[in-house]
């Protein structure tokens, strides 16, 4: 099972930022688990609210959501079961991590309980 560190592996350092960024704005929520799998890193609770997919200059930020989010900055969008969807948003600086972001994370962390 790969570590959190070997998903940076080969990475622009910025990658990491970003990921950082994205796990003290989670943290600051409550307790998050960070769980990484052969493709991604997962942000649990107590199930899954969020996933990270690195890439070499940025990262796939994938987030729970309870309803459909369109919104400028959402690539993808698919709806997982009849009450959840999932969508994702491409990061490639640090300072993205933003309100919006934030809002995002707590509304899937929420829904993790």
């Amino acid at each position: 099972m790969p570590a959190v560190d070997d998903h940076f592996s080969g990475r622009s350092t910025h990658v990491a930022e970003i990921y950082r960024k994205i796990v003290d704005a989670s943290s600051a929520l409550g307790p998050v688990d960070q769980d990484p799998k052969k493709t991604s890193i997962h942000l649990n609770r107590r199930v899954a609210f969020a996933g990270v997919q690195t890439r070499k200059d940025s990262l796939i930020l994938t987030i729970k959501s309870d309803r459909k989010v369109t919104h400028r900055r959402v690539l993808k969008t698919e709806q997982v079961s009849a009450n959840r969807w999932h969508f994702e948003v491409k990061l490639t600086r640090p300072e993205e991590v933003d309100d919006q972001i934030r809002q995002w994370l707590r509304a899937a962390y929420e829904l993790a309980e």
